[in-house]
C-alpha cells in the first residue's frame, strides 16, 4: 500500500510538472503571439515616392503608361522560377530596386535556391541574378535539415540593413513549413548589387512545433522605422497573421488577421495611418478576393464581404500608390491563372481595371494541353516608376515599367 502511495504521489508531480510547463510554455507564446501594447502607424503613401506631382494622383485621374518591359536574367541552368518580390532601395544607391525569386530545376526541386537581380540605375538594366540562400547552407548553419526553399520577401530596416524572409520546409509539404529570418551582413560596405546575409534564424511562431507559417506579401512600413509582415498558417485549416517588427528587425509580437479558416497570403494596404485591409487569396473554389479590415494599426481585425472581383485561388498583390490611390494586381479570370491584371481604387474596396499585364491561351490538346500562366505578381516604386514582376510559366520572371501620366 505504501508503495501504490509513493507510486500516486509520483503521479500527482509529474501532473502538477506538466500543467506548470504547459502554462508557462502558453504564457510564452501568448506573449509572443499578441499585438504590441501601443497600436502602431503606417507611413502613408507618398506622392513623392510615386513620382507624381501635387496634388497626388487620384484613382481615375489618369492612366499607367508602359514604358519598358523584359525578363529578369535567370541564374545558369535554371530552368524552373517562382514567386518573386520586390525591394525598392533608397536613393543613390546603385540598385534602383532588387528582385528576389526562387528558382531551380522546378518547383520543390532539390537544387532551388533564392535568387536575385538588381536594376542597375546607372545601365538602366538588370544585372546577372545571384544566388543568395542554398537550402543545404542554412540547413547546416540552423542544425536542421531543409528539404525546399521558397517565397522571398525581403525588407530594409531603419538603419538600412536588408532583412529576408523565406519559406523552408524539412521532410513536409509546403504546410509543414518554417520561415527562415535572414539579416545582411555589413550593409555599409556593400561592394556588389548581391546582398550577403548571416546565418538564419526562425521565426518563433508557435511554441510547440513552430510549424505552417509562410510568407509571401511585402512588409508595411510603419512610421516607427518598423513593419507589420504579413504571413499565414496553414496546416489543415488556413488563416493569416500580421508579424510587427521593430526598427531593428526584431520580432515584437503577431495578430491573427481573420477567423475565417479558407484564405491565406494576405497583402496588406493602408488606407491611412491605422485603418488597414488585409486582401487575401481564398482556398475555396469560385472564389473572390477575401478581406479584412483593422481601424487601431491591427491590434484586431474583422471579416468583410469578399471583393466583387473574381480569383481563381491565386496570390494577389496590393498597394498605396499615392493617398487614395490604391492598386490590385491579381489574376482576374475565375478558373485559371491565365490573365493577370492590374486594378485600382479609390477606396481598397471597389476595383476597376486600368492594365492588362499578361494574357495567354492553352496551347496543345488532351494530356498534352497546357495553359498559359501568369501569376504571384509583386509591385513596387521606384525613380518616378511603378514596377511589376511576376512568373511568366513558372519558367521565367517578367517585369514592367509604368509611368503615371494625367489625362489632359
Amino acid at each position: 500500500m505504501a508503495t501504490l502511495g509513493r507510486q500516486a504521489m509520483r503521479w500527482q508531480l509529474r501532473l502538477m510538472a506538466g500543467l506548470v510547463v504547459g502554462t508557462v510554455l502558453f504564457a510564452l507564446d501568448f506573449s509572443a503571439r499578441r499585438p504590441a501594447a501601443t497600436a502602431p502607424r503606417a507611413v502613408p503613401a507618398s506622392a513623392t515616392a510615386a513620382g507624381a506631382t501635387s496634388p497626388p494622383p487620384a484613382a481615375g485621374a489618369g492612366s499607367f503608361v508602359l514604358k519598358a518591359q523584359g525578363y529578369i536574367p535567370m541564374p545558369p541552368d535554371t530552368p524552373s522560377a517562382h514567386a518573386s518580390n520586390l525591394l525598392a532601395m533608397p536613393p543613390g544607391h546603385a540598385c534602383a530596386l532588387m528582385a528576389f525569386w526562387f528558382a531551380g530545376e522546378r518547383e520543390s526541386a532539390p537544387d532551388v535556391q533564392i535568387a536575385s537581380s538588381c536594376f542597375d540605375r546607372a545601365a538602366q538594366q538588370w544585372q546577372a541574378a545571384h544566388f543568395v540562400v542554398n537550402r543545404h547552407v542554412a540547413g547546416g548553419q540552423l542544425g536542421v535539415g531543409l528539404r525546399r526553399l521558397g517565397n522571398p520577401v525581403a525588407w530594409l530596416d531603419g538603419q538600412g540593413r536588408m532583412h529576408l524572409f523565406v519559406v523552408a520546409t524539412g521532410w513536409g509539404g509546403w504546410a509543414a513549413s518554417r520561415v527562415l529570418h535572414l539579416r545582411e551582413q555589413n550593409p555599409m560596405s556593400r561592394t556588389s548589387s548581391a546582398p550577403v546575409f548571416g546565418e538564419p534564424s526562425l521565426l518563433p511562431l508557435g511554441w510547440l512545433w513552430n510549424l505552417s507559417h509562410l510568407v509571401r506579401g511585402a512588409p508595411l512600413a510603419l512610421a516607427d522605422g518598423g513593419m507589420v509582415l504579413p504571413v499565414y498558417f496553414e496546416l489543415g485549416v488556413k488563416y493569416p497573421m500580421a508579424l510587427r517588427f521593430d526598427a531593428s528587425g526584431t520580432f515584437i509580437g503577431a495578430a491573427r488577421i481573420s477567423s475565417r479558416r479558407s484564405v491565406l497570403q494576405p497583402t496588406l494596404l493602408a488606407l491611412n495611418e491605422l485603418h488597414w485591409l488585409a486582401l487575401m487569396r481564398d482556398n475555396r473554389l469560385d472564389g473572390k478576393i477575401a478581406v479584412a479590415q483593422t481601424s487601431d494599426g491591427g491590434q484586431t481585425w474583422r471579416d468583410l464581404r469578399d471583393l466583387n472581383v473574381s480569383n481563381p485561388d491565386a496570390s494577389v498583390f496590393a498597394m498605396a500608390y499615392a493617398p487614395w490611390h490604391f492598386l490590385l494586381a491579381h489574376n482576374s479570370s475565375p478558373k485559371s491563372r491565365q490573365v493577370l491584371d492590374l486594378s485600382e481604387s479609390g477606396n481598397g474596396i471597389d476595383w476597376s481595371l486600368v492594365q492588362n499585364l499578361g494574357r495567354g491561351t492553352v496551347t496543345g490538346t488532351g494530356k498534352d494541353a497546357l495553359a498559359a500562366e501568369f501569376s504571384y505578381p509583386a509591385m513596387a516604386v521606384a525613380d518616378g516608376s511603378l514596377w511589376v514582376s511576376f512568373t511568366d510559366g513558372r519558367q521565367r520572371i517578367a517585369w514592367q515599367r509604368f509611368v503615371y501620366e494625367a489625362k489632359p
